[in-house]
């Protein structure tokens, strides 16, 4: 189908954006089409500003507009905690939580040998720096719970051990609210193997 050259543009910058597709990028283009001047000024703003004013914090990796962030700024946090994870998008759900008041380490990713991604190639060589820098107890390996992050988990505990340092694992198995005739094998042998006692 034939847009003229900038819908066309504005549709292709669209769908390159993760989970938009063809139609959901036309429905789009043509929104901000349909959008009062100032609204799209101010769109367009707040993505140039995003993309200029943030940066990832020195200390953890985390995505911030100051540097350190609140996070490692805070005094009132453990310090002997870090909970590594693979995304700043992890730590906002773990700060979601309230629960956890430690400090982070973002790894920007995990390894993925068929991807080409080695531990050099996340943030993996800063957190070991880190470890020697800092006096931490405990470190907690809250990488996603497939492949990846499992061999990413696998790769640092088996890196920090000589270390001393207590490495653990999140608990990975039945959401709360799931019923045990959905969940797949993996799923119930975690759930089986992370049982507690009540």
């Amino acid at each position: 189908m034939y847009y003229p050259e900038p819908i066309s543009k504005l549709i292709d910058s669209f769908t390159k954006l993760p989970g938009i597709g063809p139609k959901t990028a036309v429905r789009l283009a043509f929104f901000v089409i349909n959008m009062k001047d100032d609204d799209v000024l101010n769109f367009a703003n707040s993505l140039v500003n995003a993309k200029r004013e943030l940066t990832h914090c020195s200390v953890c990796g985390h995505i911030t507009d100051q540097d350190p962030c609140s996070i490692c700024q805070d005094n009132t946090r453990d310090e002997s905690i870090i909970c590594v994870v693979q995304d700043p998008k992890d730590v906002i759900a773990m700060e979601k939580m309230r629960e956890f008041r430690g400090k982070y380490h973002v790894l920007h990713g995990a390894i993925s040998p068929m991807d080409g991604i080695g531990p050099e190639d996340i943030n993996v060589p800063d957190l070991i720096n880190r470890l020697k820098n800092e006096d931490v107890d405990e470190l907690i390996l809250a990488t996603n719970p497939n492949i990846e992050g499992e061999a990413t988990a696998m790769y640092i505990s088996r890196l920090v051990r000589p270390s001393g340092i207590r490495t653990t694992r999140i608990a990975h198995g039945l959401p709360v609210g799931g019923d045990l005739e959905y969940a797949d094998e993996v799923t119930l042998s975690k759930a089986l193997e992370g049982r507690r006692e009540l």
